[in-house]
């Protein structure tokens, strides 16, 4: 017998509820985004029917297919790699594009913003493991850029992203945790005139936990939710 998405929400809900306790941080500074790439609009539905209102989706297009489809008042968020010639079909479509990991694609959200007369809200994805098989600025190339992105006015850059190895302990990925929450206090203490930098998004199904301990505010869980794909 499957489990139940709503079962599985009660679960993740239980273990954020606690990794919040174990670091002394109230539950409401950590949001729950339901990864919901190549999961049917009926399962989106039932997380839907819990009280979830953030769906993070990986492609331009499902997102485009899956939006029109949802309550209005959902979010979505792209969270996956972003190619430049997409940019002008999602630029209004989704709450925050979490996958900037470059000057050139915030070059490109910035002239889709203008042409629309919008601001776009992003975050800044970066590489902090330095893995090859990942998209991301590197740590040391994040403050310069932001320096740049913040003369964009239909740009507001709300904060950080990464995504974390793929590991089997958690544990092996709180150094990448701990050196991304570090970033972003450096970066909030330099006052760079642009957005809020209120949002780390970091942690998935299998380190979700570990990363609210090292400061989180936004986690991306997909199989925990949803089961395996």
């Amino acid at each position: 017998m499957s489990v139940s998405v709503e079962e599985n929400l009660k679960h993740i809900k239980e273990r954020m509820a606690a990794a919040c306790a174990r670091a002394g941080r109230d539950p409401k500074e950590v949001t729950l985004i339901a990864v919901s790439k190549t999961k049917p609009v009926s399962m989106m539905m039932e997380a839907y029917g819990t009280g979830i209102r953030d769906f993070g989706e990986n492609k331009v297009q499902e997102l485009l297919e899956k939006k029109p489809q949802m309550p209005e008042d959902t979010r979505l968020h792209l969270i996956g790699h972003l190619q430049t010639n997409k940019v002008s079909h999602v630029i209004d479509k989704t709450v925050l594009i979490h996958s900037v990991d470059s000057l050139h694609l915030a070059e490109k959200i910035e002239q889709e913003a203008a042409k629309r007369d919008l601001i776009s809200e992003i975050l800044l994805e970066v590489n902090v493991a330095r893995e090859e098989s990942k998209f991301g600025m590197f740590v040391e190339d994040v403050t310069k850029n932001l320096e740049i992105i913040s003369g964009f006015p239909h740009i507001r850059v709300k904060g950080l992203m990464t995504i974390a190895p793929n590991v089997e302990n958690a544990e092996e990925n709180r150094k990448f945790f701990k050196e991304l929450y570090q970033l972003y206090v450096d970066i909030k203490s330099k006052n760079i005139d642009n957005g809020t930098m209120s949002m780390l998004s970091m942690g998935m199904t299998g380190d979700f936990e570990v990363a609210i301990e090292e400061g989180a505010t936004l986690i991306r869980v997909g199989t925990g939710i949803f089961g395996s794909r």
